[in-house]
């Protein structure tokens, strides 16, 4: 299953691991989209920067 992760909110002021989590995805600017398989490591991802992200399914 894939899903599409979207940057909606700044990196400023956030922790360091959560910038180099999206960094990790590719995810620099707001806006920035990524598909990716969803697996257990970025089910991880996903759940350090939920407050950062949009995630949707993706066909």
């Amino acid at each position: 299953m894939k899903v599409k992760i979207t940057l909606t909110k700044s990196l400023i002021g956030v922790k360091k691991n959560q910038i180099l989590t999206c960094r990790s995805l590719n995810l620099t600017k707001i806006g920035d989209s990524k598909i990716v398989e969803k697996d257990p490591s970025i089910e991880g991802k996903i759940h350090t920067i939920v407050h950062l992200v949009k995630v949707e399914d993706a066909e």
